[in-house]
């Protein structure tokens, strides 16, 4: 989308690309080539037989081999910044400026099961219509923008049938991969922006510290108003500070 300097783009887990279609679009119209990409075993891309960070960066470098990509800048939010940080320790020199939205480097608890437990209640052979997948999905989350954010996931089969475009199985077996900390093999140098919400605990004032030991040209900035989905929540603040740092 757009064209100029490259700017990859990576949702995270259960997501898919056209979450940050906002955020693309204002970079193309900004002179800059926004790259959207569906990480593995989510949205249009393949499912597979194995889920980790490693193979996630890995994809992401044979992407920027195959489109020729001269040191883009990487935007990566929650488990698509994780891949971004894995693939700054991986690959440090092809990439030019990092940007992590609201999530860290360490491993976290999870708190997922109840979507996992959401989705298998689901019986794609039985269910009709996508009102029943929603009512399924509404008698385990409370919350209706997880429960659109989901639903974004489900399309139809070749028979007319209904399937996830997500490779739920595998996420759920890898999960505890797509839990783990990024494994850095040395100091990254990369001049890096993590942007965290106001109201979610992704990142805490005593991660900042082993943030700075591993990626000390790090700076953080935090958005008001803003929860995990800081996309979301508030997608023009967001731009501009992306803006602002890409440029500079």
């Amino acid at each position: 989308m757009g064209q100029g300097y490259p700017v990859i783009i990576l949702h995270g887990l259960f997501g898919m690309l056209d979450n940050w279609q906002f955020i693309a679009k204002k970079l193309a119209d900004t002179g800059f080539m926004a790259i959207l990409v569906d990480q593995r075993d989510h949205g249009r891309s393949p499912h597979t037989e194995d889920f980790n960070y490693h193979l996630l960066a890995q994809d992401i470098y044979r992407l920027i081999n195959d489109l020729h990509l001269n040191r883009p800048i990487l935007i990566g939010h929650s488990m698509g910044g994780k891949t971004c940080l894995q693939f700054v320790s991986d690959y440090e020199s092809i990439i030019s400026k990092l940007v992590v939205v609201d999530i860290g480097i360490k491993r976290y608890e999870g708190d997922h099961q109840h979507v996992f437990n959401a989705l298998f209640d689901v019986n794609l052979k039985e269910v009709t219509s996508r009102g029943e997948v929603e009512k399924i999905l509404s008698k385990h989350l409370n919350d209706t923008g997880t429960i659109q954010f989901l639903m974004k996931n489900l399309s139809r089969d070749k028979e007319g049938g209904f399937e996830w475009k997500m490779n739920m199985p595998l996420l759920f077996k890898k999960y505890q991969n797509i839990l783990s900390n990024v494994q850095f093999s040395h100091r990254v140098m990369t001049t890096t922006l993590f942007i965290k919400g106001d109201k979610s605990d992704y990142i805490l004032h005593e991660d900042w510290p082993e943030i700075l030991d591993v990626l000390p040209n790090s700076q953080l900035r935090t958005i008001s108003e803003a929860g995990h989905w800081v996309h979301a929540d508030q997608p023009l603040e967001l731009f501009d500070i992306i803006i602002d740092f890409i440029k500079e």
